[in-house]
């Protein structure tokens, strides 16, 4: 069993460095390339099941990629983004500017902080671990395509680094 961890193409928040969280952003069209080259470079791969975030630019990355393995993609809700509340839509030069303390403990000891209306790490990462001990139960190879917390997250929890 392999697990194929993909965080989405590019959108156009990414591009303007804004603070995305559970915000429902599309990809954009550099990020519709990125997952057509992804998709060809997985062509080959034994995909047995895709599973995927709920929010748009995961599941348009998934359905660019199943273009190739034709399967019944699997949306599920643990594998969203980490809620930034407050903060989701700030620019990141707003949040430099306006929030600097709260900056510094994330930076120190993200483990340690929640975002202001929203989630924490560990948050985070115990909802997403209950997809993937689910996936693991499956015992297919399984693409996954979610967001850059998530998986991090996720990839600390299976090789037993702190979050920190």
């Amino acid at each position: 069993m392999q697990l194929i961890f993909i965080r989405h193409g590019e959108t156009l928040w990414n591009k303007e460095g804004r603070v995305q969280g559970i915000t429902d952003v599309e990809l954009s069209d550099e990020g519709i390339k990125q997952a057509q080259l992804l998709a060809l470079s997985l062509k080959n791969h034994n995909i047995e099941a895709i599973l995927v975030s709920p929010l748009k630019r995961a599941i348009q990355t998934a359905r660019i990629i199943n273009e190739f393995h034709n399967l019944d993609i699997q949306t599920q809700c643990e594998l969203i983004e980490l809620d930034a509340g407050d903060f989701e839509g700030l620019s990141f030069r707003e949040l430099m500017n306006d929030q600097k303390e709260f900056l510094k403990k994330w930076i120190t000891n993200p483990a340690s902080v929640k975002m202001p209306n929203g989630e924490s790490l560990i948050e985070v990462q115990n909802r997403a671990w209950c997809a993937v001990e689910k996936i693991i139960g499956g015992g297919k190879n399984t693409l996954i395509v979610s967001h850059n917390f998530t998986i991090a997250a996720i990839l600390c929890r299976l090789r037993e680094i702190s979050l920190d």
